[in-house]
């Protein structure tokens, strides 16, 4: 993206000048418009209006950001990002930081004229990676000693994606599959072979064996075993076949065939046990959540990688509300005017 300044909306007449391009592949929206104010609820954009037309706009206030529930406090590295070039002061909770509810988890200071229009954008930076972070930890807890890799792209629109799997990641989750999402981790992406390898190739062992030639050295040989036939004998086939290659085999059986089950965890382990393949783990995914994932690794399972559970995650409903105007307390009704004092926050910028 360009590094040149970007011209925030204030007028109602630069909304009716906005079109978008005609060309345009898809819906969601580019950095570009993002700074712009374009992804912003209109009725802010009228308000900085209405501010100029009363000579208001350098109005200097201090706005407050809290959470309207307990969780994982996260987002913040992308709202400092957002305000790259917005001249205001900015206090928060560290990234990943317990948050209590209606407790401040941001301050900012400024004029309204040159960050008002990006609350929406800013609020929903905050509410859905604190909301998907939340959910990140509740499955980490279930299992804390056992690895876990975030598979939620695949629930949520592409262009936000990546945000989620960032969110889960600080969240408590080992890795993350989607591989934008983990390249700006600083991680390789995780995950091996979906089901469709092995029903074009058409066997789970000559797929596996593909893979195993195929994929570099440092590529992880876990091999899916839930395709065709019984998950445990299927196990053992790509077992005897790869010997000591085969680090573990995932089983993500569908709730049509009634899903991973405990039972189905410990037998495999017990039959892989006994022939001598007791160095292969089990990774499972497919509908997990903090209750399954603490069944099955008491049933032997060694990792897992959970979707629907993180990215379907409600977002943390954020607010944010101005605190002080020119330095005079204000407040709306419900709440009490002037600063909310918390020694947590740290400046930010």
């Amino acid at each position: 993206m360009s590094e040149q300044k970007i011209k925030l909306m204030s007028t109602v007449q630069e909304i009716d000048d906005f079109t978008p391009g005609p060309d345009r592949r898809l819906h969601s929206a580019t950095h570009e418009e993002i700074l712009a104010g374009a992804t912003s609820d209109i009725y802010f954009v009228k308000t900085q209006d209405i501010l100029q037309q009363l000579n208001l706009d350098d109005a200097v206030v201090t706005a407050e950001i809290f959470g309207r529930k307990s969780g994982m406090f996260v987002g913040i590295e992308e709202l400092l990002a957002l305000f790259k070039e917005v001249p205001v002061d900015i206090w928060a909770l560290p990234e990943g930081s317990e948050m209590s509810p209606k407790e401040v988890v941001c301050r900012i200071k400024g004029r309204y004229a040159d960050f008002g229009v990006y609350e929406t954008a800013l609020l929903g930076i905050l509410a859905s990676s604190s909301g998907w972070a939340t959910a990140a930890r509740e499955i980490k807890a279930a299992s804390p000693d056992k690895p876990v890799s975030c598979f939620g792209s695949r629930h949520i629109h592409p262009a936000v994606a990546p945000v989620m799997e960032r969110a889960a990641v600080v969240g408590g989750c080992d890795a993350c599959s989607c591989i934008l999402g983990a390249k700006l981790l600083g991680q390789y992406p995780s995950g091996t072979t979906p089901h469709a390898l092995f029903l074009t190739v058409g066997d789970t062992v000559q797929a596996a064996a593909a893979y195993d030639k195929f994929m570099p050295e440092n590529a992880p040989r876990v091999i899916l075993v839930d395709t065709f036939h019984d998950e445990v004998e299927e196990a053992l086939r790509v077992a005897r076949q790869m010997g000591r290659r085969l680090q573990g085999v995932r089983l993500d059986t569908p709730s049509e065939r009634g899903g991973v089950t405990a039972g189905l965890v410990s037998e495999l382990r017990q039959r892989l046990d006994a022939e001598g393949f007791d160095y292969v783990k089990i990774f499972v995914s497919g509908g997990l959540t903090p209750a399954r994932v603490q069944e099955l690794a008491a049933a032997g399972a060694d990792a897992f990688g959970v979707g629907s559970y993180i990215s379907a995650a409600p977002a943390i409903d954020m607010t944010m509300d101005l605190k002080e105007v020119n330095g005079q307390p204000v407040a709306k009704r419900g709440r009490v005017p002037g600063e909310t004092p918390n020694p947590r926050l740290v400046k930010m910028k």
